[in-house]
């Protein structure tokens, strides 16, 4: 007798299951390959012109912002306005506002500074003792620190620096050494008979919180709106670095400090400034 296998309902209204259905489930290897590029497009895109990160080498926005510091930066808010984009938030820059610009005068091309700006077109401003006026009125900015007697002769008071533009021959050698002789030669167009010095249209005046250790606007001049790339938003990573890691520059340095940071991620991250909000 020949044996009969039973079979149900669903068994036999089930369609087999073909090859060429099986391979309408995965991905070939051009749509794979489709799928990764429009992801990086569109990860370069928002990296290059909405959001952009960048590291604080040096000590000239201490406290505000520490050696180390990873910082992400806004690219849309302070960009200039475009037409074809209307409905990009937008505003100018105002004073206080931390920046992110390229330095001006061309003696140093395409090198990216970080600092307060301290006045827009039309402000006068001077420095008196490490304080600044603005528009006659002395500012409290509590997040400056100002020049003090603590050992250290770069803290100590300088008048040319200090007492801002008072001192125009101290500026001129200043401004050369710091590769800005056009500065020099310009900035006595600025200054009123009062001794101000007067924001052009068109640029901001702008200068590091750690008022003795930053080069800034008062060695090189007025900042061009058009230099200005965006705002840093917050610290996203911050690592212990030593403050001379600027000046090394040699392949095998820099190599040998990524060692250190892959040892020490850890222990010498600063988690507490994660996250941490610039203002």
């Amino acid at each position: 007798m020949t044996d009969i296998a039973a079979t149900t309902p669903d068994e036999k209204t089930a369609c087999p299951t073909t090859p060429e259905l099986q391979q309408d489930d995965h991905e070939t290897a051009l749509e794979s390959l489709a799928s990764i590029c429009t992801v990086l497009a569109v990860g370069l895109f928002v990296m290059t012109f909405i959001f952009q990160n960048f590291e604080i080498p040096s000590a000239s926005m201490e406290k505000t912002l520490l050696i180390g510091d990873h910082v992400l930066v806004d690219r849309i808010s302070l960009a200039p306005l475009t037409r074809w984009a209307p409905f990009e938030h937008y505003r100018e820059v105002r004073r206080g506002d931390v920046i992110v610009f390229l330095k001006p005068h061309p003696e140093t091309p395409d090198l990216y500074l970080v600092k307060r700006c301290i006045g827009i077109p039309g402000d006068h401003i001077h420095l008196r003792d490490g304080i600044v006026y603005l528009n006659g009125v002395a500012q409290n900015e509590t997040y400056a620190q100002m020049p003090r007697d603590d050992g250290d002769p770069s803290d100590a008071y300088i008048p040319y620096r200090d007492d801002f533009p008072a001192d125009l021959e101290g500026i001129e050698q200043a401004a050369s050494q710091n590769n800005a002789s056009l500065w020099a030669l310009d900035l006595p167009n600025h200054v009123n008979p009062d001794g101000d010095l007067v924001v052009p249209p068109g640029a901001v005046f702008a200068m590091g919180d750690n008022r003795t250790q930053s080069l800034d606007g008062r060695f090189w001049g007025f900042v061009p709106r058009e230099n200005i790339v965006g705002r840093p938003l917050f610290v996203y990573w911050s690592f212990l670095t030593p403050a001379d890691q600027i000046n090394k520059t040699d392949l095998g340095d820099r190599i040998a400090f990524m060692g250190h940071i892959l040892v020490h991620i850890f222990d010498e991250t600063r988690w507490n400034r994660t996250f941490h909000v610039i203002r």
